[in-house]
């Protein structure tokens, strides 16, 4: 046999060698639920070792995080019922939980990258990602509440604005916003292609942020549908997205390889807590070897051609020293 691929598994030094994708700490961004409160750090149950943290912990986290190399975050609010309603207004008051927690985070670790989330969903007593009117969710005058948050979230510091709520048009409309308002430095990183997906539900709980009614697949798309993410993704491009998101990861790495195939900008996955909360309940029960399981998942996004992954194990891989 003249050929003979065994030839370069050999040894660990020939198969580094070889090696065609890579992880580092760059590539990770870590979400981060943030609380009401002082001193307050609580699990969130269906997703084992993620906690919620009031202001002065997250801090503390963010500092721990950035000793071991972890740079980025995207932070997400639980907003207490008491501050929600169908319009979702306090979602760019000057002094609600999430500014103060961006400016906060800022002031103190001004070379952290901070990534935001632009949704109503977290602030809407309806649960939803747009204004409900009769059960229908009204794409173009939710806009208008979109682009007041990402124009907060930018005056805030934020240096990634991430649009998570798949209305049509909105990439455009906040681009706009923000650079007629002198942030046109600010990043747009899209949930281009969003999946109405069952890996969402202890996301949910963590922010309790779950409809109140109906369900999100007039606006998230079919996960039966491949073809439609390039209709999303182009979009977006043409509006001025600075990323292409795709979200849940594992069981969409054809999208997140479609998109990377046929766009050149950078492509991020979300490995989502439904994804997390399945390898920790294997791994904890002896049913996975964690160390390998997670990375291979991990793995698995760079190889599909994603360049930057938000994973709640990213602060884990890098303390237990498996990502060298």
């Amino acid at each position: 046999m003249l050929h003979r691929p065994r030839r370069n598994r050999k040894s660990a030094v020939i198969r580094d060698m070889i090696q065609e994708h890579h992880l580092t700490p760059a590539n990770l961004i870590f979400p981060l639920f943030v609380i009401e409160g002082q001193n307050q750090k609580t699990e969130v149950s269906s997703m084992p070792g993620i906690y919620r943290h009031s202001i002065d912990n997250l801090l503390r986290e963010v500092e721990s995080c950035m000793k071991l190399g972890l740079y980025a975050f995207d932070l997400f609010p639980n907003i207490e019922d008491s501050f929600k309603d169908k319009y979702a207004t306090v979602s760019y008051k000057k002094d609600n939980l999430y500014l103060r927690a961006i400016e906060e985070v800022k002031k103190n670790f001004p070379e952290a990258c901070v990534v935001t989330d632009v949704a109503m969903d977290p602030y809407s007593s309806d649960g939803h990602d747009g204004i409900v009117e009769n059960g229908i969710i009204l794409n173009d005058e939710t806009l208008d509440i979109l682009g007041k948050m990402a124009l907060a979230h930018a005056e805030a510091g934020a240096d990634i604005i991430a649009p998570s709520d798949m209305m049509d048009g909105r990439i455009g409309y906040i681009r706009r916003v923000l650079d007629e308002s002198g942030f046109s430095h600010v990043s747009l990183m899209s949930y281009t292609a969003k999946y109405a997906s069952a890996f969402y539900g202890p996301f949910r709980d963590a922010l309790n942020s779950a409809p109140k009614a109906g369900d999100k697949k007039t606006y998230q798309m079919n996960p039966a549908n491949s073809r439609e993410a390039l209709i999303e993704a182009q979009l977006d491009a043409e509006e001025g997205a600075d990323f292409l998101m795709v979200k849940p990861g594992l069981p969409y790495l054809d999208i997140i390889k479609l998109l990377h195939d046929n766009f050149d900008l950078p492509i991020a996955a979300y490995n989502v807590s439904g994804e997390y909360a399945m390898l920790k309940a294997a791994t904890r029960n002896g049913w996975l070897d964690e160390e390998r399981a997670i990375m291979e998942t991990l793995m698995s996004f760079r190889r599909a051609g994603a360049t930057s992954i938000l994973t709640y194990h990213a602060k884990e891989v890098l303390e237990k020293k498996w990502l060298v």
